[in-house]
């Protein structure tokens, strides 16, 4: 009763309002403070903190109203574009449209008119995606501090609808910011990166999503070698077979014999340990309609980017830290 009695007193309200008003003023002045240090920061580590705090800043205010600012989704592609900055990328540029105040991206291979952005995926991560296609090319959790690309998007966005309008060059070309970026995460910031076909290491397993494999997947494959300069051989152990290509990269679809799951995996060698199996898919037309033709046999496994509880996200990060490649 007593504390209703002094809220009524015009003294007490009057300081109530003050205190709300300089609530509300301080929060903005904080909010001004994080993106000035989005916008001028150097540092990788400070670049991740203010996005992260503006990501999960509450700027609602019974007493302070903001007429304008940026969305969550907005952030996540300024630490994009300014993390690409610091690392002189010249490929992917980040601007805001001046009618929405929202941010998108552009990359020069694919033109002006092709817009990407972030949004929140069905799992609560910030999804990578043109504005036109819902398919995340890549999903990132700051929280988690990881990074997967989704590898039936990559499929259907750049070999598919991509390949329809764009050189394999260009396309080439554009995923090399993407590429870029993971690869700042985690060099500067030691987040993990799940590349998926876009890894390069040779000794990288993309596992299909369907384990078993019916052999005349793969004699339609040694038809369609017949008339091409590339051989296709049985492995020694009959466990798949190998497709020999030029530039001394082969491309094996196999098992591991001494696994008593037999899951079926592609796997890319050569010499350096550059060419990844979306670049077969990219530049090899063979391989391409081969692999679109089978595609409900031969599909890469895309597994989302998923934490249920502290447990399982820690089981998360091992099984993805085993899938990091550093180029």
């Amino acid at each position: 009763m007593n504390n209703n009695r002094m809220l009524n007193q015009p003294s007490e309200q009057l300081n109530a309002l003050a205190h709300s008003f300089e609530h509300g003023l301080e929060i903005g002045q904080h909010y001004v403070k994080l993106l000035s240090k989005l916008a001028q920061t150097d540092d990788a580590h400070d670049l991740l903190a203010a996005t992260d705090e503006l990501v999960n800043l509450n700027l609602d205010d019974a007493f302070v109203k903001f007429p304008q600012h940026y969305q969550v989704a907005d952030y996540y592609l300024l630490l994009m574009g300014r993390l690409l900055e610091m690392h002189s990328n010249e490929e992917l540029k980040v601007a805001e449209d001046p009618t929405s105040h929202r941010f998108y991206a552009t990359i020069s291979s694919l033109g002006e008119n092709v817009l990407f952005h972030f949004t929140k995926d069905a799992e609560g991560n910030a999804a990578f995606t043109d504005v036109n296609d819902d398919e995340p090319l890549f999903s990132l959790s700051l929280e988690h501090q990881m990074l997967r690309f989704n590898n039936k998007a990559l499929v259907n966005y750049f070999i598919i609808k991509g390949l329809k309008k764009y050189s394999d060059l260009d396309l080439r070309s554009a995923i090399k910011p993407l590429l870029l970026f993971a690869q700042a995460l985690h060099a500067d910031l030691d987040f993990v990166i799940d590349r998926g076909i876009l890894g390069t290491n040779n000794q990288q397993h993309y596992e299909l999503a369907k384990p078993e494999l019916s052999l005349t997947v793969i004699d339609r494959l040694f038809v369609a070698t017949a008339e091409t300069d590339y051989m296709l051989f049985n492995l020694p152990k009959n466990n798949g077979a190998e497709l020999r290509l030029d530039r001394q990269v082969n491309l094996n679809l196999s098992f591991d014999p001494d696994d008593y799951s037999q899951q079926w995996f592609f796997a890319v060698h050569d010499p350096n340990n550059q060419v990844s199996f979306f670049d077969l898919l990219l530049h090899y037309q063979l391989i391409r309609d081969w692999y679109l033709s089978n595609r409900d046999s031969l599909a890469v496994k895309s597994d989302p980017l998923v934490f249920a509880d502290d447990e399982q996200g820690e089981q998360e990060k091992t099984l993805m830290t085993e899938s990091t490649v550093e180029d």
